[in-house]
């Protein structure tokens, strides 16, 4: 059953509400990291997270709690990039994030070892991380552009949902391609085999509104309109924040920044 797609006022709100502000630049510091924190109060309300490096964790955390948004998780990447360090390595990481107060933790899923043949690598990779997590969410990365393949993508879906992963994310924004519909559609289909019982993050390359109603609408027909929320569905973006709150103001639509 097609879903139709919400007026962009209305999408923009709920997509608001699931955003993942993210800022994963070569060039951070804490000083920008708490110019980010400061983007997080908004007229109409505050995102799901902000996900930064492991080391600006304490930085994003602390300025979020003199703003009085304490609610807004902060998220942080291991095995980010290329997603090739072994899973004792990133258990460490994870502990590490653990130690500074990150909330959540995005992994990579180590699709080059998919790619060629290696299915383990990943189930073992994704149990560690389930493991070093403990009630933590854990949001998997599986890298879909450089997957491409179809059966590819869903079978990096199926371990990962397998193995305990409360998200399936698209991408680390870092790559060619990031996030597409054809491979939400894919990893959607995949979670509702599962009983949806894991949320999807769509990240990278999302930027406009046109963009976020149609992954709104991928994600109704897997969770139904009336579940779609932070605990079903992320956006991880940066530039998409100006967007939305463009859309609510019923604005004109900022000018296009390039990144993730």
């Amino acid at each position: 059953m097609s879903i139709p797609s919400l007026p962009a006022a209305d999408a923009a709100r709920l997509a608001l509400r699931c955003l993942d502000l993210t800022s994963l630049k070569d060039d951070d510091t804490p000083a920008s990291i708490e110019a980010l924190a400061d983007k997080a109060r908004t007229p109409h309300g505050a995102p799901a997270a902000l996900c930064v490096y492991p080391a600006f964790v304490p930085a994003a955390k602390r300025r979020l709690a003199a703003l009085g948004l304490a609610a807004v998780r902060v998220a942080t990447v291991v095995n980010f990039p290329r997603g090739e360090a072994s899973p004792d390595t990133v258990a460490a990481q994870i502990a590490a994030a653990r130690d500074a107060g990150a909330d959540e933790i995005d992994t990579v899923f180590p699709w080059r070892a998919l790619q060629a043949g290696d299915a383990q690598a990943g189930a073992a990779l994704v149990a560690a991380c389930r493991r070093a997590c403990g009630p933590l969410p854990l949001k998997v990365i599986l890298e879909t552009g450089e997957l491409q393949r179809p059966e590819l993508i869903r079978q990096a879906s199926e371990i990962a949902l397998r193995e305990g992963a409360d998200f399936l994310k698209t991408s680390t924004g870092k790559v060619a391609v990031n996030a597409t519909p054809q491979a939400v559609e894919l990893m959607g289909e995949v979670i509702r085999a599962h009983g949806t019982r894991a949320g999807l993050k769509v990240a990278g390359g999302v930027s406009t509104i046109a963009d976020v109603q149609r992954y709104l609408a991928l994600a109704a027909e897997v969770y139904g309109a009336d579940r779609l929320g932070p605990d079903t569905l992320r956006f991880g973006a940066s530039s998409l924040l100006a967007v939305l709150l463009a859309a609510i103001d019923g604005g004109p639509a900022p000018v296009r920044v390039s990144g993730y």
